[in-house]
Parts: structure tokens; sequence; C-alpha cells
């Protein structure tokens, strides 16, 4: 028994599953008879593991076959009474393929990948199943649960930070699903990504700020475990190098900042700043560090940028970070949900989702602050406005300035 991927363009696991529910419907088993194993599967249709788990998970969702723990797989009670899966809904459309995408956040960053993935899936005759996490693991494992019980077609996944769900993840693999991770991958595992070129987000934003005449540049992070992180620190390093700039590890080191409000943090930017040398530029992780630090630095009383400049490695945050910043990175966020809404149904219809794994990296834009913009900036707040002065929001001010050199 074969299956034939040259007149059919259906997924190789669809076409097997679809002979196999035949073979049961002809064959007339009695309901408890032991079926088929994942091996004897591969050798009748002469297809790789993972199709043959694929297969046998779909007809197991069906209703058509049962599994007992630890025992096999069987014939599930009447299979003649469930539901068709090749029939027709009374409305005349098949049931649509769902995706699940589970993601960790919102902003203006994160709209703009799900458009290029709700467009994309769309077009292909998918149905997206969105889930935000909003940076909890427990809540990403619950996530994959769900995707694997409700049996999607595939899942888009912008993963957490750090090492967790290793195990849900490997299952998510081990049931032949397709998996597409967007903004950062996984070390630990072998699957799918599309990223934004991040060690070209540290150096080129670096380079900016040092052909700007900028030598003490402070990075400031929001994450510390994720590989989009990492790769950005080695970029900026890379930059630092190149021009001969020394590393200094106070103004480099990999840590969270979270701002004046959280316990053991309030002397991250003092001590930045009250240092004799201090630096002349702030760059942030993202829009979300950078806002943290513009609080910060308006409680500090602080001038942007009189006394210290802002820069940020992407514009994914609360607000459009560039009015604030001197340099800021742009990620190609609709190109990224795009390409892996692409990669994703590639992976579901060749019916080998995890061979040859691919990760592609999209290149990246920067944008800078022009001299005869109008921008925002920080400044102390006066105790008595001005008379005909335009009210702002607190801590900072629109004002025409040139850019500093430091």
């Amino acid at each position: 028994m074969s299956v034939d991927n040259k007149t059919d363009r259906a997924p190789l696991y669809e076409q097997v599953r679809r002979a196999l529910r035949a073979a049961i419907e002809q064959s007339g088993h009695a309901p408890g008879t032991p079926f088929v194993t994942e091996r004897e599967v591969c050798r009748r249709f002469g297809v790789s593991s993972t199709t043959a788990v694929r297969a046998l998970n779909e007809l197991v969702a069906e209703g058509v076959l049962v599994r007992r723990q630890g025992v096999g797989t069987f014939i599930a009670e009447r299979p003649a009474e469930k539901a068709d899966a090749e029939a027709p809904t009374p409305a005349g459309a098949h049931r649509k393929p769902t995706v699940a995408c589970i993601l960790q956040n919102h902003s203006s960053y994160i709209s703009q990948l799900l458009m290029g993935l709700e467009t994309t899936c769309t077009e292909h005759g998918y149905r997206l199943f969105l889930t935000h996490c909003n940076d909890r693991p427990e809540r990403e494992r619950t996530a994959l649960q769900e995707a694997l019980n409700a049996n999607v077609s595939g899942i888009v996944l912008y993963p957490a930070e750090g090492g967790a769900n290793a195990d849900a993840l490997a299952e998510v693999r081990r049931r032949g699903v397709p998996l597409v991770m967007i903004d950062r991958y996984r070390p630990d595992l072998a699957a799918d990504a599309v990223v934004a070129d991040n060690v070209a987000v540290g150096y080129e934003v670096t380079q900016e700020l040092i052909r700007m005449g900028h030598r003490r540049i402070a990075t400031l992070w929001s994450e510390t475990e994720c590989t989009s992180v990492r790769d950005r620190l080695t970029g900026h390093l890379q930059a630092l190098r190149n021009n001969d700039i020394p590393i200094h590890p106070e103004l480099t080191v990999l840590r969270r900042y979270v701002g004046l409000t959280e316990p053991g943090q309030s002397g991250t930017l003092e001590t930045l700043l009250a240092d004799p040398d201090p630096p002349s530029v702030l760059l942030c992780a993202n829009g979300f560090t950078l806002a943290h630090a513009v609080a910060d630095l308006a409680a500090m009383s602080v001038d942007v940028p009189g006394q210290v400049d802002l820069a940020g490695m992407d514009d994914a945050g609360p607000f459009d970070i560039l009015p604030l910043t001197v340099v800021a990175a742009s990620l190609p966020a609709t190109d990224i949900g795009r390409e892996a809404a692409l990669l994703l149904h590639h992976r579901v219809t060749s019916g080998e989702p995890y061979k040859g794994v691919k990760h592609l990296v999209l290149p990246i834009k920067i944008r800078t602050r022009h001299a005869d913009s109008r921008h925002l900036g920080v400044v102390p707040a006066t105790s008595t406005p001005e008379p005909d002065a335009v009210p702002q929001p607190a801590g900072t001010s629109l004002r025409d300035t040139e850019p500093v050199r430091h």
C-alpha cells in the first residue's frame, strides 16, 4: 500500500489518514480490535514515523481510533456512527485547519507581526487560534497543551524567556505537529524559526551611535535569557571592538533593568550617571525598557538629551520610541509573521515538519532622529508653568534640538 504525492496535493499525513480510515470502514473490524502500530504504518506506506504518528493522531481525534495507555491503539466503539471527517458541513464547507498562535505580550510590534501572520494564514485556508501568555511560562504550557488537544495543524510560538516547558515542546515534536518559532528561538529545540537579524541590531545601532560621537554607551535590558538579547549583545560588543572602544563591564553587563519601582534596582541609573565619566547615551533593549528608563529619568530630574541621550535596539514597546531616541532599530514585524505562516504551511503540506530545520533571518532597518525634526525630550519639571505654555505629559517636552555630540 502506498500514497501518491504526484497526483494528490493533500499533506502526506492526510493521504495516509484517508487510506487508513477507508481500510477500517471496509474491513468491518469489531470495536476494540487492536489497530496497526506506528511501525507498521511506516512500512505499509513508506513514510516517516512523524507522518505515521500524525495520521494516527488525526484518527484518534476523529474518534475512529482510541488509545489505551500502556496497551496500544484500538478500533473505537461504533466508528460508523462517528461523523465522517470527509463529509462537508451542512453549509457545504469542510472544517478549516487551525493554527495555534502563542504570543507573550501586547505591543505595536506584536500587532504588526500578527497582521502578517493572520493575513497569510487566511490566504492559505487556516483559521487562527490566538493566545497571549503575558510572559508567564505556565500559561505557555497550558496553551501548548490546549493546541495539542485541539488537534491543530501547526503552532506558531513566540517563546517565553528561559528554558521553560522543554517537555511540552518535546511532546509537540513527538506528535509530529509542525512548530515555527518567531522573534527568538530555543537553542535546545530543533525546530524552524523566523527572526530579525539581532546581531545586526546590536551592531548597526552601536555603529550609528559611534558615528554620532558617543563612546560611553550603557546598555539596559528587559530580558536576559533569550537568543534575541544575547545576539544583540554580541553585535554591540563587536561594534565596540571594531572601533577600538574599550569594553567596560559596568556598561555592557547583561542584567535585567526594571526601574525605580522595583526593590534593589533603584541604584542602576543613579550609579551610572553619578560616575565621573558617565555614559552619554542609554541603549535600551526595547521600547518597554525605554519606557522604564524615561520614567526613572523624569523622576530623577535628568535632562534628555541634555545630560544623557536615549537609543533603542528595537521599536517593540507601548509607544513609538523614535521621538525619544537618537537612533533605533526597526524590526520587520509584518514580514516575520508572513514568513512564519508560509514556512508553517510548507511544513503542514509536506508532511515532514522537522526535516531540514530552517532559521530564517530577516534584515532590519535603522531609524535616526534628523537635525531639523521635532522630537520628545525629558526635562526637569518646573514649579510654575509659563502663561501660554501648552500642557505636556509629566516629565516630557516637545522641542526642536540639534543632536548632542559627546
